[in-house]
């Protein structure tokens, strides 16, 4: 054995056969296909990460340090986005010491984007040893938006649920507009003169999903219009939270089904393709099972702790920036937190593998969709917060509508460039729409002054409106 094996072995790594391969305990080999069959969320992380030298550990004297550093090494190390763990540092100590609210919200929002990363590999590591069995897929479907859970608990606690309403809502759109427009316009501009395919039952399941999500989201909003416009009554003040909570079990029991579709009855239609002439690495376990269950623990913590402060910073940066709360986390929050992912999801894109794109923007704004809002409501309301579906009538309709246009783009099975563009402007319009409004201050309705010109002729609204102003 060399001493490169050796520091590997040594670094909690499992002990491989002549083959290099991990024993699974189903008696395969735990990497690649032929063991856990890898996600579409890790084989895209997987395009940012990088092999660690481990000539630098090999020279350490004291042969103690070495399982340690070589953790560190691959930990740290194994990513193509390294250097940006400088941000986390830096953010805790412009929190320490008052540097400014708005450099410790730019520092950690640039901090959670190799954490995401690192999470990701993390939990890849940790299904190897799972097998391909329902643990490891779960890991995989319920660790892939961690970031964004986490973000939405924190800004539950502090009782910002605008906040919590946004930046979920700001994940779907972010995923159904920009990371798959960005990534059909790339591998449509990368195959200028020929469609790119992907399967089309994937799509279906997942759209079908978004629009479950959609009805479930909008019947709140709905309700709130109907009652206060006099066409229908309710029993109680509470009935459009009581509905909230009861469509948020309806769509985590819609969630739970996919699972077992995904996992178990229908697996073939989420594996993602084999890489064509074998240039895509198969997975191996890189770290013991306990130091990447160390390492999961600490990165998940150290994403709470920015988390934390995101949440905290956000209002004031918003008025240092002079952009709406709305905005930031709509548009900011999910462009940046999800950078690695999105990188990824283009990366295959570009090599004309759209099935392994599709399950990291679709995969990523069904389980938020599904999973990660109705668990904030309910996690909501085991703290005592009152939480309900309604996002808003902008908010809702930007995202009926962004899911419509996703549905229609992925209908027929081939992709080229033009639908990415139609899919990037639609994104920006809406980004446009939410930069120009802003948050209200003194109307209690919180619909702007808009809402508050009286009924009436047209000519009247504007003279009251005109008078109103001071103008």
């Amino acid at each position: 054995m060399d001493s490169q094996s050796a520091v590997t072995m040594e670094a909690g790594a499992p002990t491989r056969k002549e083959s290099g391969r991990l024993p699974s305990r189903h008696g395969g080999h735990a990497h690649g296909h032929s063991g856990l069959a890898r996600t579409a969320h890790g084989m895209s992380s997987s395009s940012l990460r990088k092999k660690s030298d481990a000539t630098l550990v090999r020279k350490v004297p004291v042969a103690s340090l070495r399982p340690v550093l070589a953790n560190l090494q691959e930990v740290l190390l194994g990513t193509k986005l390294a250097v940006l763990f400088a941000a986390v540092p830096l953010a805790v100590a412009a929190q320490c010491f008052r540097f400014g609210q708005v450099w410790v919200f730019a520092l950690s929002l640039i901090g959670l984007i190799p954490l995401a990363e690192r999470v990701s590999f993390l939990t890849e590591q940790i299904a190897l040893y799972t097998g391909p069995t329902t643990v490891g897929g779960l890991l995989n479907a319920t660790c892939g938006n961690a970031t964004e859970l986490i973000i939405a608990v924190f800004a539950l606690v502090q009782g910002k649920i605008e906040v919590v309403k946004c930046s979920l809502l700001g994940s779907v759109l972010s995923n159904l507009l920009l990371v798959l427009g960005t990534s059909l316009f790339c591998g449509g501009i990368k195959n200028l003169g020929a469609d790119q395919p992907y399967d089309r039952k994937q799509a279906d399941v997942s759209t079908g999903l978004l629009t479950l999500g959609v009805l479930c989201q909008s019947l709140p909003l709905l309700l709130r219009y109907a009652v206060s416009s006099g066409e229908h009554a309710v029993a109680t003040d509470t009935t459009v939270l009581e509905l909230s909570r009861a469509c948020s079990f309806i769509m985590l029991l819609a969630y739970v089904a996919y699972l077992f579709f995904q996992l178990k009855t229908h697996r073939q239609l989420f594996e993602p393709q084999e890489i064509e002439g074998g240039d895509e690495e198969e997975e191996e376990a890189v770290l013991g099972f306990g130091s990447a269950l160390f390492w999961l623990i600490l990165m998940t913590v150290i994403i709470a702790v920015l988390s934390e402060y995101v949440v905290g910073t956000i209002e004031p940066t918003s008025q240092s920036w002079g952009l709406s709360v709305s905005f930031i986390s709509i548009i900011l929050l999910p462009i940046v937190g999800n950078a690695a992912e999105h990188a990824g999801a283009v990366i295959f894109a570009l090599k004309n593998k759209l099935d392994i794109t599709l399950g990291v923007a679709l995969g990523s704004a069904t389980q938020i969709s599904m999973f990660v809002v109705p668990l904030s409501v309910l996690v909501a309301w085991i703290m005592g917060i009152q939480m309900d579906l309604d996002f808003k009538l902008l908010e809702t309709g930007a995202l009926f509508i962004s899911v419509l246009v996703t549905a229609f783009t992925l209908q027929d099975g081939t992709s080229h460039y033009l639908k990415g563009v139609l899919l990037l402007l639609c994104y920006i319009v809406i980004g446009a729409c939410f930069f120009v409004t802003r948050q209200p201050s003194t109307h209690a309705n919180g619909n702007g002054m808009l809402l508050d010109v009286p009924t009436g002729p047209m000519i009247v609204q504007v003279a009251k409106y005109w008078a109103a102003s001071g103008n």
